[in-house]
């Protein structure tokens, strides 16, 4: 792809995102019951997605740009699982101070999601395509957790609609626009390590943040929605 053509994919996916995300935010400000029982599905789906993309397609495709990717994947994959834990260190205080650590936390997986955007478009577009769909399908759950966290932590429901878009939104593309001009420059070599990296980061969003969760309130058919997203990878991979 063309450099123009790729920051056009970057560009459509994480607003996309950003749109997605506003969304969920929006049904649990409206209707926090439908909200609450439909976020299940949206996480498995978005799992599936996420677990299948990097095995079948990014981890490959990084292996193949430089073999030192797997060492960048563990590293990417470390990088989430001691932030997190770091992160949920942090939030054994009070409600407030959970609040805040707790959308610190969701803001910087945000800026991730926008940095991984703009590496995976540069690798490929089939490979940014399938990266996208998944981060795009859990910014829906991840609007509807960013929200219920602010009204957990005190805030009124209008200003916790406010800051959860600038929080958890609005991040996401600021995060693509600021790594795409970095990323582009890269070369074939340094791009798979990039690559491994985001691989990493993706296995880890997937097989512990959002499946644990999906599963803790695992609903009829929710398993499902984790072989559909599956699927759906296989076959854009397949028809590529």
């Amino acid at each position: 792809m063309s450099d123009i053509t790729t920051f056009v994919w970057i560009a459509i996916f994480s607003i996309g995102a950003m749109i997605v995300n506003s969304i969920g935010i929006w049904f649990v400000y409206k209707n926090i019951k439908w909200a609450e029982k439909t976020k299940e599905y949206f996480m498995c789906f978005a799992a599936g997605v996420l677990i299948a993309s990097p095995l079948i397609m990014a981890f490959p495709q990084a292996i193949a740009k430089n073999s030192y990717a797997g060492f960048a994947a563990l590293i990417g994959f470390l990088f989430m699982f001691f932030s997190n834990k770091l992160i949920k260190y942090k939030t054994k205080q009070k409600e407030l101070a959970f609040g805040i650590t707790a959308i610190e936390g969701i803001a910087i997986h945000s800026i991730v999601d926008g940095i991984i955007y703009s590496v995976t478009f540069s690798v490929s577009m089939i490979t940014g395509v399938l990266t996208g769909i998944g981060l795009v399908v859990h910014e829906f759950a991840e609007g509807v957790i960013v929200f219920s966290v602010l009204i957990k932590s005190g805030i009124n429901k209008k200003k916790a609609f406010l800051y959860a878009f600038l929080v958890a939104g609005m991040t996401t593309p600021i995060g693509a626009f600021i790594a795409y001009p970095l990323v582009s420059k890269l070369d074939s070599s340094k791009l798979g390590i990039a690559l491994g990296f985001v691989a990493g980061v993706l296995i880890y969003v997937s097989s512990s943040h959002l499946l644990p969760e999906a599963r803790e309130y695992e609903k009829k058919h929710s398993s499902w929605a984790f072989l559909l997203g599956i699927i759906l990878a296989l076959f854009i991979m397949i028809s590529k």
